[in-house]
């Protein structure tokens, strides 16, 4: 999703809670991986895997500059005819330790297996974090949690894509005065979406 569709998504959703807490939780999320340099595993339930959340998330890391958000896809089904970069099995997730980070995006609750593998994650070091339905065994097995309910205004697609946009804002600190070109972008696209300013 590009910078305009997302000022636009900000603005719609301005004034309600979900701005804030997309914020928080990519916040969370960019404070887990970028002093460990990394090591971000992003896995679904055995029916939903988060492609698009990947792909936005390889695009945030190379805008921001910050290539610790590049997510290990983690998979339920690998084939033998899988490329290399998506022949990582649930078995990632039980060799996760210390300093690693896996996001669990969640639309249904998961699978007794996968929940299993993540508690094996936690007792091993990992920060585990959730996004989805607010399955409470996952949410409980979570350092931090964000639930969303399937509502006509806001779903787990919209979702994803403000935590992704989110994760890669202001993740490094800017040089002297001069902002960085996606900050100078995300600028632009918020005043060209806003309402012209009323005259008096």
């Amino acid at each position: 999703m590009d910078a305009v569709r997302v000022a636009l998504l900000r603005e719609v959703l301005a004034g309600t809670e979900w701005l804030g807490a997309t914020r928080r939780f990519a916040g969370t999320l960019r404070s887990s991986v970028v002093p460990h340099g990394g090591g971000l595993l992003l896995v679904g339930t055995a029916a939903y895997e988060p492609w698009h959340l990947a792909a936005h998330l390889v695009d945030e890391a190379a805008w921001s500059g910050t290539p610790e958000l590049t997510p290990t896809l983690v998979r339920h089904r690998v084939l033998a005819t899988d490329p290399a970069h998506l022949s990582t099995g649930l078995g990632r997730i039980e060799a996760a330790r210390r300093g690693e980070t896996l996001l669990v995006v969640a639309p249904d609750a998961p699978d007794p297996e996968l929940l299993t593998r993540v508690h094996d994650a936690r007792r091993a070091g990992a920060t585990v974090l959730a996004l989805g339905s607010g399955d409470r065994d996952l949410d409980a097995l979570s350092h931090e949690a964000l639930a969303v309910p399937e509502t006509p205004d806001l779903d787990l697609d919209t979702v994803q894509h403000l935590v992704s946009a989110a994760a890669g804002e202001n993740a490094l600190p800017q040089a002297r005065g001069r902002r960085r070109l996606r900050d100078r972008l995300s600028r632009l696209a918020d005043q060209l979406t806003s309402p012209p300013p009323t005259r008096w």
